[in-house]
Formats: C-alpha cells, structure tokens, sequence
C-alpha cells in the first residue's frame, strides 16, 4: 500500500468551517445578548413598583433592596426558611415585631401579611434603613440584618473583628460571611447591569 504524504493527511483533515463559523457568529449574538439575558433572568426587577416605592421613601439604593431580595429568596414571596423566616426578604418574627413598632405601623396586619410582595419589601426595606442609619456601612448592615444587632454589636466592641469599632474589618460568623459576600456580588452585578 503506497505511503500517503502529509499534504494527502492534512489535505483529508480539512473540514467545512461552515459550522464554526455559524459557532462564532451564535456566540458574539449570545454576548451581546447577555446583558438583556443577566437583567430578565438572572438579575431582574420583579415587583419594581414596591422596591422603587419603598426604596424612595426610605432613602435606600434600589439595587442594594434588590440584591438582598435576590439573595434571600430569589423572588419568591412564598419562600419559608428552616428557622421561620418568611417572604421575599425573609424577615423573622422578632425582625417583622421591632420593624412594625419602630414605623408606628397602625394597620391591621400580622407576621402572616410578611408572605404578601408589598408589606414584605416595606418592612425588610425600612430594616435596611434602620441597620444602615445605625451602622453606615452596607457590608455591617448586612451582617447586622443575617446575624442581628446583638451580634454585630458585640462583634464591633471586638478589635479583632473591627479596627475602628464602627464597621466589621472581619466577620466572625463563617455563614454570616458568605451571605455579605453574596449579597454585595449580587449588589454589584445590579449595579452592572442597571446603570
């Protein structure tokens, strides 16, 4: 049998570049419509009419309520942690409680309204406000608003976890941690993508 050349071998592995090219072309239409994709899917303004709202009126960044809605239950007004947490902000009895009487809410609404898109986002946005007036910083604010004041308090009396005794240089709480960071990515990735 005669010996092929390498001009025969290179010339068989020649393919049609058809298909990668239509590859090419699909993936820069898939790039440009990431962006559209991220902010539909991903990263979206579900019940925009309560976060802009409540966001307004409580001087918070629209986006920064968005992430943490993202985070906590990825839109769903019906998600129940393990621990009672109820809503699209997941907010605790104890948290639902002091929100209510520190707005002087007068409305005949319970713990069970905190399942309803509307009270949840008010209430879980003006705990945000308090944290934030309090500790003036979102990264503590976030911790104070996973792990409570209690706990922040203490952990800011702490030169270990806070060099100026006002914001957390560290957090001690690996969960707490990771939900700050979670939520300052989502925060972010808002920020990208809704300028």
């Amino acid at each position: 049998m005669p010996k092929q050349t390498d001009k025969a071998i290179r010339r068989k592995k020649r393919r049609n570049p058809l298909p990668a090219i239509l590859l090419v072309i699909l993936l820069g239409l898939g790039i440009y419509k990431a962006p559209d994709l991220c902010r539909n899917y991903i990263y979206p303004h579900k019940y925009s009419e309560y976060v802009d709202r409540y966001s307004a009126k409580y001087h918070m960044d629209k986006n920064f309520v968005y992430a943490v809605i993202k985070t906590e239950s990825n839109f769903d007004p019906s998600a129940e942690s393990d621990v009672g947490a109820r809503g699209l902000m997941q907010l605790m009895e104890d948290a639902y409680d002091w929100v209510g009487y520190r707005m002087e809410d007068g409305r005949e609404i319970s713990y069970d309204h905190m399942f309803v898109p509307e009270y949840n986002i008010e209430y879980g946005t003006y705990l945000l406000m308090l944290l934030y007036d309090e500790y003036g910083d979102f990264e503590t604010t976030l911790a104070a608003y996973h792990s409570g004041r209690g706990n922040v308090n203490k952990w800011l009396e702490n030169s270990e976890y806070s060099s100026d005794g006002k914001t957390l240089d560290n957090i001690p709480s690996a969960a707490t941690k990771h939900y700050v960071e979670k939520v300052m990515s989502a925060y972010s990735a808002y920020n990208n993508l809704y300028k």
